[in-house]
């Protein structure tokens, strides 16, 4: 076990599969009391159940991110069980296959997008801030995307859009807090191998469209954007805030790849 996060409350949502797995199960690791948040009760109490598994102290509280409510429960639950919050980690989001272009993505599509992605990091952040305030200061880690900072000829409008406002809200936190103790980032992955990745390119010639264009050629693992999280969440990033902190083997800065 490490120390990193010895002695620190974090809450990270989404946090029963891909990057936020990793991250639950890193930030344990690093001495973190984590509070596992999931819509999938299944798959949160299995990130629990690691966790335990490994040595390290976890609960699970099965959480809708875009209901008020149960966001406003979640900090509470972090609180009762151990006595304050220092780390919020907003990572829950969705991808629907029916996000497209501006011109055929389905309205419901767009509002249910937002709903997770966008609303779902406001509320996030509106119930986690008072916490903060009374254990003295913490961070917020936001998932954004390298798409906040740049276009694509495949589009995901709702996703992008969602991500857009992700990165622009997180800044507007961090300016307001900062004398507060309270720091705010926006990771901003890559394309990353989740489930959620693997199910969108299982097609050969879709996956190859998008690592043609990564100067590394191959997708993020979920543990190196955990790594990444870890960092933003640990004291070491102590004078870190309002960044886009860029997790994407260099695809924002590539004009032309190597050929080999």
């Amino acid at each position: 076990m490490g120390s990193r996060l010895a002695g620190k409350v974090c809450i990270i949502t989404g946090a029963g599969s891909g990057i936020g797995r990793e991250s639950a199960l890193l930030f344990a690791q690093e001495g973190a009391k984590v509070v596992v948040a999931d819509v999938n009760e299944a798959s949160g109490q299995e990130t629990v159940r690691l966790i335990r598994e490994a040595g390290g102290e976890a609960l699970f509280v099965r959480t809708d991110v875009t209901k008020a409510a149960e966001v406003e429960a979640l900090v509470r639950a972090a609180e009762a069980a151990y006595g304050k919050l220092d780390v919020m980690f907003n990572n829950a989001g969705i991808f629907p296959d029916e996000d497209g272009s501006v011109v055929d993505t389905p309205e419901d599509v767009w509002d249910r997008v937002m709903a997770v992605n966008l609303k779902g990091v406001f509320l996030g952040c509106k119930y986690a801030i008072p916490a903060m305030l009374r254990a003295g200061g913490g961070s917020i880690i936001n998932t954004a995307s390298f798409v906040a900072l740049m276009g694509a000829a495949v589009p995901q409008i709702a996703y992008t859009a969602s991500k857009g406002g992700v990165l622009a809200m997180t800044r507007e936190i961090a300016i307001e807090f900062a004398r507060k103790n309270i720091r705010a980032n926006a990771l901003c992955p890559g394309p990353v191998d989740t489930p959620l990745l693997r199910s969108i390119l299982a097609d050969p010639a879709k996956r190859q469209r998008r690592l043609v264009h990564i100067p590394m050629g191959r997708f993020a693992q979920g543990r190196e954007v955990a790594q990444a999280a870890l960092f933003l969440a640990s004291d070491e990033s102590s004078y870190v805030t309002a960044t886009a902190f860029l997790v994407d083997g260099g695809i924002t800065a590539a004009y032309i790849t190597p050929e080999s």
